[in-house]
């Protein structure tokens, strides 16, 4: 089991056919993590090879389309075609191609009921880094869903005249949530579903044997999150796990177990904590993150630069972990209450001095919304005006 939180990731995303229409958001804004942005035009040619496509997909004999209401899976002969019409390589694992191979099945599964592909002018603006373990394929792939089925009226808008921000109903959530699992599933080929559905959801969940369910009342946290900035690639890090349970079974599976009762342990203690948290279960959370961490090295997820980070924050009495799939990417701090600023400010600057980027933030926040374009900061608004 896992237990996962909500806030670590944020991409907004700006999708009308001729008209503005409001943003579709997840989470809060965490820390100003740069700015990066990619504008997609859809050629002549390439519409009438999409279009072409999208009518040959509508044939059972090569894509078993379900009834409204379901996510279909991308099947590898469908991914094969899409990274053709895409002009991609066979073997292609960029990061911005898989982002375009994910929106490509996105755009023409949800939109497939349509009398004609729509045109849409589509922006994707992130604070997040891509590879350092927070989630962005996710809050990628749940921000395109959720704009797709939105502008093609599989689900309600849920904005009403007035409202500066919203969020859809239970039922359309967990539509949207099913239809990013799958774009999960083309950029990673076999995700948990955990990303999705926290980016999704929000909050904190708990995931255990495929089911997720939501923690109550979870604490608010204070963390440092430190982007180490080495890269890393989610499959090969979880191919690389089930090799080492295939060749150690015997040594990995008792690692595996013993991280399901951290699990467990961790979900117990943030519940007793929602009411009225205590010194001292911040120190068990603590001892949970140290034991959570060298179980992860030992099933091989670990790092030179993550072991670095943590020997900086224990130098100042602080407990960190990988968070992710690990083998680089970011960490996570736990700050306890009444942590003096002067020594969280320390321990920031020590983790500069190493060449990381580092932010105090909280975590918990709310998952995917809908904002009105009037709603948005001004620092935002430049940045989407200026794409």
């Amino acid at each position: 089991m896992s237990v996962a939180w909500g806030g670590s990731s944020q991409v907004w995303g700006t999708m009308s056919r001729t008209t503005p229409t409001p943003l579709v958001t997840l989470g809060r804004s965490l820390h100003p993590l740069g700015l990066g942005a990619e504008t997609c035009f859809l050629t002549e040619g390439c519409r009438e090879d999409l279009t072409t496509l999208e009518a040959g997909t509508r044939g059972a004999t090569q894509v078993q389309y379900v009834e409204q209401g379901d996510a279909t899976t991308p099947t590898p002969e469908l991914v094969e075609k899409l990274k053709e019409v895409a002009g991609l390589p066979d073997d292609c694992a960029v990061t911005e191609s898989l982002a375009v191979l994910a929106f490509l099945y996105l755009y023409l599964s949800i939109c497939r009921k349509q009398r004609a592909l729509p045109s849409l002018d589509i922006v994707v603006w992130s604070e997040l880094p891509h590879g350092a373990g927070l989630g962005s394929s996710a809050a990628y792939s749940v921000c395109l869903a959720a704009a797709l089925l939105t502008v093609c009226e599989e689900i309600p808008n849920p904005l009403k005249d007035g409202d500066r921000v919203n969020r859809w109903t239970k039922e359309d959530l967990e539509l949207i949530n099913k239809w990013a699992f799958q774009g999960e599933r083309v950029i990673h080929g076999n995700p948990s579903g955990v990303d999705n559905a926290v980016s999704t959801w929000g909050g904190a969940l708990r995931y255990q044997q495929g089911k997720i369910s939501s923690l109550k009342r979870p604490p608010a946290l204070q963390i440092l999150l430190t982007n180490t900035k080495v890269p890393r690639n989610t499959r090969t890090l979880v191919a690389g796990v089930r090799n080492r349970l295939l060749k150690f079974p015997e040594i990995v599976a008792p690692l595996l177990t013993s991280i399901d009762a951290i699990s467990l342990e961790c979900e117990r203690v943030l519940g007793e904590m929602g009411e009225a948290p205590a010194p001292e279960q911040y120190l068990v959370l603590e001892e949970l993150i140290d034991m959570n961490q060298h179980h992860l090295n030992a099933l091989g997820v670990g790092h030179a630069s993550l072991d670095q980070l943590c020997q900086v924050t224990r130098a100042h009495g602080l407990h960190s972990k990988l968070t992710g799939a690990g083998g680089g990417g970011c960490g996570i701090t736990l700050l306890k209450p009444g942590l003096e600023q002067p020594e969280v400010e320390a321990t920031k600057q020590a983790l500069t001095s190493c060449g990381f980027d580092c932010w105090e933030t909280s975590i918990g926040a709310p998952g995917v919304s809908i904002h009105s374009a009037t709603s948005l900061d001004s620092r935002v608004q430049q940045a989407l005006d200026g794409l």
